[in-house]
């Protein structure tokens, strides 16, 4: 991963967060900046995983990395919801 990927995938991880967050149903209680944390990291590994399977480069919009970054995201924020659900009652 170049400097620039790196770079763009935390970008692209504060609109990942946001979406993994809309895919986990029902209320997640969780902070913005938290959910955005885990959006930057799923961006981070859905871009490794994608270049591990050779689609990280793509001509257009890279639909597979996407995809593959936004169910680490959901993932992230479902298993980190549960876990704050758990702890506060």
């Amino acid at each position: 991963m170049e400097v620039q990927g790196f770079f763009t995938a935390i970008i692209i991880g504060l609109v990942i967060g946001a979406l993994g967050r809309l895919v986990v149903p029902g209320k997640q209680k969780i902070s913005i900046l938290l959910t955005l944390a885990i959006g930057v990291v799923a961006a981070i590994l859905g871009t490794l995983v994608a270049a591990l399977l050779g689609v990280d480069e793509t001509a257009g919009i890279d639909w597979i990395e996407l995809f593959i970054q936004v169910a680490f995201a959901a993932v992230g924020v479902a298993l980190v919801a549960g876990t704050y659900g758990r702890r506060r009652h």
